[in-house]
């Protein structure tokens, strides 16, 4: 397989080359159409299935579309270590590569879907194993955060201790109507998050698990798609919205009450 490149788009870059065994493992960067000044750099985690930095291709574009460059990488949940050893790869390349492609490496906005979304949170509540990154902040998107994460092993509910003064800025994203994880792991979280004074935004959308990522499920593939449906495009872009926010602030957000669908 090797690189692609379409107008903003440099598909299946390698960030972990193979020897045989396991195989290599490729990422997409999605960069902004006008170069503006360095700033954060997202990296993107997709959900359980393995190697699908495509079902996140629609939202990544519209993240990239504020003026932020996006990574997006394949990882295997059925790896061995379950996928850890892909997801810090994925780091250290933004890390070491990041200013290739107009974004800043030693800044990063972690942010993950499903189960990216624990392996993200993970990392934000114990930053000192993030590879010499400094997080900028963290997005989890329709995440559940009481199971062991992806990325440390642990759960990062039982991770969570009081908020320092250098606490990494989160926000949470989840669908009202997620039959797949309820939308009550992100409550739960935000509500033990703001106990222990962590700077932590909620926001629910009137959409279903993938539509939160601008995408419905495919029964005949087996994965999501894109979708065009009204709820999932707006939802979607919201996502993007937030993501992109994480990436420029103009101040440490306070933590703030979630807010629902009207």
């Amino acid at each position: 397989m090797s690189p692609t490149e379409t107008g903003t788009e440099l598909r299946d870059l390698i960030y972990l080359p193979g020897d045989g065994a396991p195989p290599p493992q490729h990422l997409d960067v999605h960069r902004p159409a006008t170069a503006g000044p360095l700033g954060p750099s997202v990296l993107l985690w997709h959900g359980i299935g393995p190697d699908e930095k495509g079902v996140l291709a629609a939202l990544a574009r519209e993240i990239a579309s504020h003026g932020v460059p996006v990574f997006v990488p394949d990882w295997r949940s059925d790896a061995p270590d379950g996928g850890r050893s892909h997801l810090m790869a994925s780091l250290r390349y933004v890390r070491d590569h990041a200013v290739e492609f107009g974004g800043d490496g030693e800044r990063v906005v972690l942010a993950g879907w499903s189960a990216g979304a624990g392996a993200a949170m993970a990392f934000a509540l114990r930053p000192a194993l993030a590879e010499g990154v400094q997080l900028a902040a963290a997005v989890g998107i329709a995440g559940r955060y009481d199971l062991p994460a992806r990325s440390t092993g642990t759960a990062p509910l039982d991770d969570l201790t009081p908020a320092g003064t250098d606490a990494v800025p989160i926000t949470l994203v989840h669908g009202t109507a997620d039959s797949v994880l309820d939308s009550g792991h992100s409550r739960d979280f935000h509500a033990a998050l703001r106990a222990k004074r962590w700077p932590v935004t909620l926001r629910e959308f009137a959409t279903d698990h993938a539509g939160v990522v601008m995408t419905e499920f495919d029964p005949a593939l087996g994965h999501c798609v894109p979708s065009t449906a009204e709820h999932a495009v707006r939802a979607g872009e919201e996502t993007a919205a937030m993501i992109a926010a994480a990436a420029r602030p103009t101040s440490r957000p306070a933590s703030r009450p979630a807010s629902r669908p009207a």
